[in-house]
Formats: structure tokens, C-alpha cells, sequence
């Protein structure tokens, strides 16, 4: 539902395309070993889960655009502590459903639209992934090279 609903914005507003996803842990020197190791363990330790989306808003920022955001679960809260502890306190879950600017009053009405076809519904998260991207990755470049189902001890 969620790349549906990125990949109608794409075209609706001429914006890059992507998997829509919610990032637990930012840009990193971090081997590719150790990233794996880090994220068996925290995928072991979570189970998959439902969370709903809170709101659908949007910012100015290029890479949070246009998102639907949820609230630090207990489930979240754990990942983001296993896998990013020193950025739990700024945690701000969410997953992006168009990356650039767009002319605010077309963007406004399409967040309105999207809010209310998703406020409150569950999305479910099963999976953590290790992918190649980053501010200096195009983002059609960027490529899922590790993934580990949740609850996978």
C-alpha cells in the first residue's frame, strides 16, 4: 500500500521514486559485518508488529517532505536503542512518501488527502534492512543488500 501510495506521488509530482521504509539508523561508517551482526541481534529481540500512523504531514526538509509519522512504540523505541542509542532522544519515526520540494498548496491538499486514508490505519513492520544510500547515493542507486525478518532468533 505504502509503495503504491509513493510511487502515485512520484508520478503525480515528478519526484524520485523509492521503497518507502523507517529508518532506525542514518548514514554510518559502520561495516557492512558489523551492520549485519547489529541488526540479527535487534531483529532477534523484536517481534514482528502493527503500529499506526499518526498523522501525515510534511517539512520542508528534502528527505521529509511529505511522511507519515508514528509514535515511539515500545517496539521502535528498542530497535532505534539497538541499532542508533545516541539518536533515541531526537527518534522522530516515520516513513517518507515523497522525497523534494513541491508547490505548497498542491502538497497541502495531497497531505490532507493521504491523512485521511491513513491516520490510525496499522502498518505492519517485519523486517530491518541494510541498504546502500545516503545523501551522496542517487536514489535510484540506493539497493537493499541485507534484510532480517523480525523475531528471527
Amino acid at each position: 500500500m505504502l509503495a503504491w501510495i509513493v510511487g502515485d506521488l512520484s508520478s503525480r509530482f515528478g519526484t524520485p521514486l523509492f521503497a518507502p521504509h523507517l529508518t532506525l539508523q542514518g548514514d554510518t561508517e559502520t561495516t557492512p559485518a558489523e551492520l549485519e551482526s547489529a541488526i540479527a541481534a535487534a531483529a532477534g529481540a523484536v517481534e514482528a508488529f502493527a503500529e499506526p500512523v499518526s498523522i501525515v504531514e510534511g517539512s520542508d526538509a528534502y528527505f521529509r517532505s511529505f511522511y507519515a509519522r508514528f509514535a515511539v512504540s515500545p517496539a521502535l523505541a528498542k530497535l532505534k536503542q539497538a541499532l542508533d542509542p545516541e539518536g533515541l532522544a531526537s527518534f522522530m519515526p516515520h516513513v517518507s512518501l515523497l522525497y523534494g520540494p513541491v508547490e505548497a498548496p498542491a502538497k497541502a491538499a495531497a497531505i490532507a488527502e493521504i491523512n485521511a486514508r491513513l491516520a490510525g490505519r496499522a502498518i505492519r513492520f517485519d523486517r530491518i534492512g541494510i541498504v546502500t544510500s545516503g545523501q551522496d547515493v542517487p536514489i535510484a542507486d540506493w539497493r537493499v543488500v541485507a534484510s532480517v525478518a523480525l523475531g528471527s532468533a
